[in-house]
């Protein structure tokens, strides 16, 4: 039962953190700390991709006719503004895939430490401040996701790769990425859910085929804290998700990037003085 409370705890931290701009990565890492699953290594790093799936179905209901091709309620030109949208998410997918996957065994080995995340959280904390200060100045170029070029869509799937790096937050890359490219707040925000969707589906079936080659199985406990660690993100992420869309729509990034610089400071100090 304890396991399973823990189980619901860390799945209210992914709903919470996964598509806002504050790292999700980061947030499990030292919830970790305190809230650590009773189970093997392998495990645990698994549980704490997959339960990302949560989430990710939460944008799917959210947005399912938006995204639904193949919608009865769609005339032929929504059907195709539909696909050219899912194009446009695959072709932002590959930047991903062609440096991830070479790399995955290797950031996983050498990037998941705290001083990691403690400075990505810094220095894109800073960056969010930096360039909402800059925006400021200027009008977004591009505020209509269906005017969006494949040229932006390319280079908006560039800046995720940066996500690779723990602590980075994939949805705060690719948004800083839109923003600096000339997107509104609120083509970034929907554009980086959308990316979020083959990208984490991608992550997720590939941390269990590498679970399962391993050896590894599952126990009914484990499949049931598994489950339920999905199921909470999925229900905290739906809500996370309404909020972050209505907080766009009146205000900026930056109070995003003053919570990862005082996250920051708390895993220095606690990782690097306190532990």
């Amino acid at each position: 039962m304890l396991e399973i409370f823990k189980a619901v705890i860390l799945g209210i931290i992914e709903g919470i953190t996964e598509f806002l701009p504050i790292s999700s990565t980061g947030h499990l890492y030292l919830a970790n700390e305190f809230v650590k699953l009773k189970e093997s290594t392998a495990f645990i790093n698994m549980f704490m991709v997959v339960i990302q799936l949560g989430a990710i179905l939460a944008v799917i209901v959210i947005y399912f006719h938006k995204l639904n091709p193949f919608s009865p309620k769609k005339r032929a030109p929504e059907k195709r503004a539909t696909w050219t949208l899912w194009f446009k998410v695959i072709l932002a997918c590959i930047p991903s895939v062609i440096v991830g996957l070479p790399l995955n065994d290797f950031m996983d080995e050498h990037f998941n430490t705290w001083s990691v995340i403690a400075a990505t959280l810094l220095i894109y904390g800073i960056l969010f401040i930096i360039i909402e200060n800059y925006n400021r100045r200027r009008s977004a170029r591009l505020t209509d996701l269906n005017t969006l070029p494949y040229s932006i869509a390319l280079a908006i799937g560039a800046f995720q790769v940066l996500s690779l790096i723990p602590g980075t937050s994939r949805s705060g890359a690719t948004i800083l990425g839109a923003i600096l490219i000339g997107t509104s707040r609120y083509v970034a925000t929907e554009f980086s859910f959308f990316l979020a969707i083959p990208t984490m589906f991608g992550a997720s079936f590939l941390k269990l085929v590498k679970f399962f080659l391993k050896g590894n199985t599952f126990t009914g406990s484990q499949l049931t804290v598994l489950l339920v660690g999905t199921f909470v993100s999925f229900v905290v992420a739906y809500f996370a998700i309404k909020f972050l869309l209505d907080y766009i729509k009146k205000n900026d990034f930056k109070a995003f990037g003053w919570y990862r610089i005082v996250l920051a400071v708390a895993v220095i100090g606690y990782f690097g003085f306190l532990k």
